[in-house]
């Protein structure tokens, strides 16, 4: 089983951030975790219990200040939303950061929020509004996310010809130099919609990532999603077993971390046991050094999970 990290809050003064996060990424990447996740949000959520107002550095430059400061762990955003930036940028984006860091990217990508956003208000928060970033509905985010997918295959294919979509048209999609990972970096496609989503993800997707919600039905949704997602293969032609399924999960250590260490290691057996084979970890906190040595020790038990085959 792979083990990967994500760094979902920043709860340190400004002059701190950098020293800190560059802490967790070289520990994770000699430990030997395989992935390093940041979210793609410009505000903080409401999920962390932290205000809006607590810092968030922006995910890409975050990610490009992290792959110079590693040499083999894989990078990543748990996931970009389609209409936060254009996507030929998007994918320019994404492949520099794939050339300079010797090809450790994986594009992680999304509808964003999965509803439609109440009419803008006063005082509102809303992290799009806020930066006065258009903010579709849900279902032209979702005919977006499916244009944005068309022209990364596009893009790094090398395919210079004009895309002319409904939401997009790029004359010439240049895209020079091209990824290192080929035939493209990895396309993660995140979230757990079984019409829509799931579909996106057999069509042009490398990886899924669903959700382990602190619930006891979680293994039968997590095998029923897996079920859909065979099924959308199958329609599309795709081999179900060659797409990467990734699961987002936390943790909380509490006093006795040894033990809570051991605990999570029983549970990421139970994920492994329905099928996933790749589980990102972050604190229901946020990192302290305490924590972050206690899950790099379990790296090596981690690995020796075998997930559930296909």
């Amino acid at each position: 089983m792979k083990l990967g990290i994500g760094i979902t809050t920043f709860p340190w003064p400004a002059q701190e951030i950098g020293p800190a996060v560059s802490r967790i990424a070289t520990t994770a990447d000699e430990a030997g975790v395989d992935s390093l996740w940041v979210m793609d949000h410009f505000f903080q959520i409401r999920l962390s219990g932290l205000p809006p107002e607590s810092p968030m550095p922006e995910a890409y430059a975050t990610l490009a200040f992290l792959g110079g400061l590693t040499r083999r762990i894989t990078l990543g955003t748990l996931v970009t939303s389609v209409a936060y930036r254009h996507p030929g940028v998007l994918v320019k984006a994404v492949t520099s950061l794939d050339v300079l860091t010797g090809g450790r990217v994986i594009f992680g990508v999304g509808a964003g929020a999965p509803w439609n956003v109440a009419p803008a208000g006063p005082g509102t928060t809303f992290e799009a509004e806020g930066l006065g970033i258009p903010f579709p509905s849900l279902a032209e985010r979702f005919e977006r996310l499916e244009e944005l997918l068309q022209i990364a295959h596009q893009m790094w294919r090398g395919d210079e010809s004009p895309y002319q979509g409904r939401h997009y048209q790029l004359a010439r999609p240049l895209n020079s130099p091209n990824s290192l990972q080929r035939p493209h970096p990895p396309i993660l496609i995140g979230g757990g919609g079984e019409r829509k989503t799931l579909r996106l993800v057999a069509r042009y997707g490398d990886a899924c990532n669903l959700f382990d919600l602190p619930d006891p039905r979680f293994r039968s949704d997590l095998e029923r999603k897996l079920r859909v997602l065979r099924d959308h293969c199958a329609q599309e032609g795709r081999d179900f077993a060659a797409i990467e399924k990734t699961v987002t999960s936390s943790f909380d250590l509490g006093e006795d971390r040894q033990a809570c260490a051991a605990a999570l290691v029983a549970h990421l057996r139970e994920l492994a046991a329905a099928g996933l084979g790749h589980v990102l970890v972050s604190p229901r906190g946020s990192w302290d050094q305490d924590i972050l040595e206690e899950i790099m020790s379990i790296v090596p038990e981690v690995h020796a999970i075998e997930p559930q085959r296909a």
